[in-house]
């Protein structure tokens, strides 16, 4: 929502009292997002709107990559159930050019132009079960989006700019009055007006032709001021750069909304650490330009550290020999500390296990010293839940039930993950803590009858 609109719906919420602002938080979500708006004040928010501020936001990335390797495609979204139980889906990832403005190609590592809007699907593999011809003007993940809002208008779809990978030239776009305009405007006009560049002879492409496909923007910088992805700029100035570069972009998406007559989210991705919170961001002041932002709650450790540990926890552990004792719950705690508001903060949980092997046989491999990552089917110390479900036959589960985190350990290898009943707690903790939703890092994680989604809806609210 604009700052006008989210202005109006914190004024009328003040006005009615807490009976009003008490039965938006007991509404419970539909499969469409909407629920009964009789007898409320007719400034108070749109029934989309009420839904995400009860808390049950549920916002899922989807991997540009995924087609490939994993052969996740947009219509699995559809066959898992997963795509009614979503509200948001966040397209990962848009990336900027030297420049700080948004840009897209067929450059390996770069930008994949292929995947986004040229790559033609099969019947087989399409949402709608038609294949895609040779020379329609939008093909690829984009139109496959499209005709997922058709089957299912509830959702919400953004495109996220930068991720781990593409973060490097934020500070950039963030640095100067000119650099911020010029950032934000081409990727509106790339990403909300849909103009996109026709490639290498491909029919793809022209203006306009991905035009109502995404609702909002996410920003993804890892990490103002701090170190992060490769090539990450670390200056200190980028805190107030990083606030200014938000309001930025709420501003043009608010004349975007005013010639549009659509509305226009503004989301981001925010960082665990503490030290990277207040390094980088100046919390109490940029949910005014937010209608939400996930909060990161996993890489809380990993195989790039020699010990094992969870990646996950809820709260610290017992026996944590790691310096920082990082946890979901010291994460949420600096936010709300540092004057973020509690339903605007959404907690990301993820659909995938970080491993370790030549573990000793102690202490059921937790808090050990390792040989290294654990092999894995595309990155050693990554792996997807739907192949470490199949390993719990093998392994043994074990679980921290005060700290909330679950491992398993077959005497030599260790993969922390979550499961089900983690995700359960989890929700369990997004709820009692009035908490704006879940997120997720990434569908394509989950089984192909969407296990973990379903833990989420049946848990969250």
């Amino acid at each position: 929502m604009s700052l006008s609109k989210r202005s109006a719906w914190r004024l009328s919420a003040l006005a009615t009292g807490a009976a009003l602002f008490t039965g938006l938080l007991a509404t419970p979500a539909t499969a469409t997002g909407g629920d009964s708006t009789a007898g409320q004040d007719s400034a108070a928010p749109a029934p989309a709107e009420a839904t995400a501020q009860s808390g049950s936001r549920k916002v899922g990335y989807f991997t540009q990559w995924s087609i490939y390797d994993r052969q996740f495609y947009v219509k699995d979204l559809v066959t898992s159930g997963t795509a009614s139980k979503l509200t948001h889906i966040n397209y990962a990832f848009g990336n900027l050019d030297a420049s700080g403005q948004c840009f897209t190609g067929n450059q390996a590592g770069e930008a994949d132009a292929w995947a986004d809007y040229q790559k033609r699907f099969s019947a087989a593999n399409s949402v709608d079960g038609v294949a895609d011809t040779w020379d329609q003007p939008l093909a690829g993940n984009l139109h496959q989006l499209a005709e997922l809002k058709e089957m299912y208008p509830h959702l919400k779809v953004y495109i996220s700019l930068g991720g781990w990978s593409w973060s490097e030239n934020f500070h950039t776009a963030a640095a100067t009055q000119q650099s911020r305009a010029q950032h934000v405007k081409s990727c509106i006009d790339m990403w909300l007006r849909g103009d996109l560049p026709k490639l290498g002879g491909s029919p793809q492409g022209g203006e306009g032709v991905a035009a109502g496909i995404f609702d909002g923007v996410d920003i993804d910088w890892e990490w103002p001021a701090s170190e992060g992805g490769p090539g990450n700029v670390v200056d200190p100035a980028d805190k107030q750069n990083y606030t200014a570069l938000l309001r930025e972009w709420r501003g043009q998406l608010d004349d975007l909304e005013a010639e549009t007559g659509e509305t226009y989210d503004l989301s981001a991705f925010l960082p665990a650490a503490p030290e990277k919170i207040d390094a980088g961001f100046e919390v109490n002041k940029i949910f005014n330009s937010l209608d939400f932002a996930t909060v990161q709650g996993y890489d809380l450790h990993g195989a790039y550290e020699e010990t094992t540990n969870h990646q996950s926890a809820l709260y610290s552990p017992a026996g944590d020999p790691s310096p920082e004792r990082f946890s979901v719950d010291k994460a949420i705690e600096t936010y709300l500390a540092r004057g973020a508001p509690a339903d605007e903060l959404v907690l990301g949980v993820p659909f995938y296990g970080r491993g370790w092997t030549g573990v000793p046989d102690r202490n059921n491999g937790l808090f050990q010293t390792s040989a290294g990552p654990a092999p894995a089917t595309y990155e050693a110390g990554y792996e997807d839940y739907k192949v470490l479900k199949n390993k719990v036959g093998q392994y043994t589960v074990h679980r921290d039930e005060q700290a909330g985190f679950a491992w398993l350990f077959d005497g030599n290898t260790f993969w922390t993950f979550d499961d089900p009943t983690e995700i359960a707690r989890k929700m369990d903790y997004v709820n009692s803590n009035s908490l704006g939703g879940a997120m997720i890092w990434s569908l394509d994680g989950d089984t192909a009858d969407g296990e973990l989604m379903t833990a989420i809806d049946e848990n969250l609210n």
